[in-house]
């Protein structure tokens, strides 16, 4: 699939933190994907998240490739576990999206949720080693 999105000038942007589940959850999916992008369709608000390695771009379903929405500039490495939040920064590019994100929060980690339960996992296991933090 191949989307074309569009960005009207931005708006506002505050500091967020995601869940840690929610990113790795993100994180996880998007590096199973072949293509570097992955779609997240969040039927529930008719909504699509793309996801790739910089950001998460959400667009509405009645504005098809217009970003509403971006959350960018994660900064994972300054955790000193995986289970801590993931600081971001929310990019609006329409007014009066508070409802919007409010929404996201809740609906965006149950549709990574549901993808990840329709994919199947091929191949064997691998142990990953993680050197100790000095």
């Amino acid at each position: 699939m191949e989307i074309t999105c569009h960005r009207d000038p931005e708006i506002n942007r505050e500091a967020r933190y995601l869940p840690a589940s929610t990113y790795n959850l993100a994180i996880t999916l998007l590096s199973r994907c072949p293509t570097r992008h992955l779609f997240v369709p969040i039927r529930s608000m008719q909504y699509m998240a793309i996801i790739d390695s910089e950001e998460f771009v959400f667009i509405d379903g009645e504005r098809k490739c217009w970003i509403d929405i971006a959350w960018q500039n994660f900064k994972p490495h300054v955790r000193d576990a995986l289970d801590q939040p993931v600081a971001y920064q929310a990019v609006y590019y329409r007014d009066n999206m508070s409802a919007i994100m409010a929404r996201l929060q809740s609906e965006f980690p149950a549709a990574l949720q549901a993808l990840i339960n329709k994919e199947r996992l091929e191949g064997p296991a691998r142990i990953i080693n993680f050197p100790a933090k000095s």
